[in-house]
């Protein structure tokens, strides 16, 4: 694999120019980095429903054209005067918010919640489809020789979402948990439930998805379209409504669920989000005392978590589709047409060389 002595100062990108539209492949020049900050070859970016949003115009709204991606793993290429964290040589995956490290937000380990983001990777002010990616050297995460580049790069998103939306829920042992949503978060919630001693009835639309579930570890899956939610659920907690639900669709329909299957003191924690707004029951909030809590993305404690819980084997992988970085528009249509049944990620050349596979002649590679 070479590094940027035995390379020109290109790099291949995958470019969103206009909303609504294919991205477009192109050469763009390697971007610079400051005294903090570290140059990233990117081996693996993942690509999921948030790049979806962003294309369609919803969500963030990055000053285009924009390289999106915020699902990272790769190899440190370079660094500033003033990193001292990483060197070249160094794999590491990249946590997504750039902080203040200052506000009360950032100082009780909530800083993906920080009012002063200087960027959130892949929406705001840099992306990882991209073969080289400069970003603040306190955001990078080493990442053991054990776990290969497809699995690292979901690291970023799927699973820190997961296990922070876990920690969010209080999901406990012997929990009788509900998720929602079969797709990379929701595979990743059902593991690390497991983890906690919790058992898991997964629901989703796709019979494929519910099949894989079960694979992933879900005590029982079921095809909402085909079997009545609140049977199922009255079911597997013999009448008495589930501890905790975790919404990784979040639309009206399964938020309204979510509150009908809970127990009384239970709670609902909305991971997924959508444009929809929705009415809840307020009685049934105030008498039987449910809780609903958001839960965004992940804290760089839960991606260093979540590394560890790779490493030791203790997660099952997740990356079912695999797609080179030119052909990004293919993943996404993939995506949108729900044929991914775990999770896609985008390899660049360097990362399909460093996994035994000939890469696609490109720039610099």
């Amino acid at each position: 694999m070479r590094f940027l002595a035995d390379m020109d100062r290109t790099m291949l990108a995958a470019v969103l120019k206009q909303l609504g539209r294919p991205l477009e492949i192109e050469e763009r020049p390697r971007p610079a980095f400051g005294d903090e900050e570290a140059l990233i070859q990117v081996m693996a970016c993942g690509t999921d429903g948030t790049d979806l949003k962003i294309v369609d115009g919803f969500g963030y709204s990055p000053e285009l054209p924009a390289i999106l991606g915020h699902e990272v793993a790769g190899v440190v290429a370079e660094v500033g005067e003033r990193v001292t964290r990483v060197k070249p040589g160094d794999r590491v995956v990249v946590y997504n918010f750039s902080t203040c490290g200052r506000c009360r937000m950032c100082r009780t380990h909530r800083e993906q919640l920080c009012p002063h983001m200087t960027g959130v990777l892949g929406a705001k002010d840099r992306g990882g489809h991209a073969e080289y990616l400069a970003i603040p050297a306190r955001q990078l995460v080493p990442l053991p020789e054990n776990i290969p580049w497809p699995e690292a790069a979901v690291l970023a998103d799927a699973r820190i979402t997961a296990l922070h939306a876990v920690d969010r829920a209080g999901v406990g042992l012997n929990d009788r948990i509900v998720i929602f949503g079969a797709g990379g978060v929701g595979l990743s919630a059902i593991q690390i439930s497991k983890l906690a001693g919790a058992s898991v009835l997964a629901v989703d639309r796709v019979a494929e998805k519910t099949d894989f579930a079960v694979r992933m570890g879900a005590d029982i899956a079921i095809d909402s379209t085909r079997t009545d939610v609140q049977e199922a659920v009255r079911e597997f907690t013999r009448g008495e409504g589930a501890d905790g639900v975790i919404d990784c669709v979040g639309v009206e329909e399964t938020l309204a669920a979510g509150v009908d299957v809970l127990r009384p003191g239970g709670r609902l924690t909305v991971v997924g989000y959508t444009p929809e707004t929705y009415g809840l029951n307020g009685k049934r909030l105030a008498q039987n005392e449910l809780e609903i809590v958001g839960t965004r993305c992940g804290r760089l404690q839960d991606l260093v978590g979540a590394v560890r819980l790779l490493a030791e084997n203790k997660l099952k992988p997740l990356v079912t589709h695999p797609y080179p970085l030119e052909e990004i528009n293919r993943a996404m249509a993939d995506l949108r047409g729900g044929r991914v049944l775990g999770r896609a990620v985008l390899l660049t050349p360097a990362g399909r060389e460093a996994m035994g596979q000939t890469p696609t002649p490109s720039s610099g590679s």
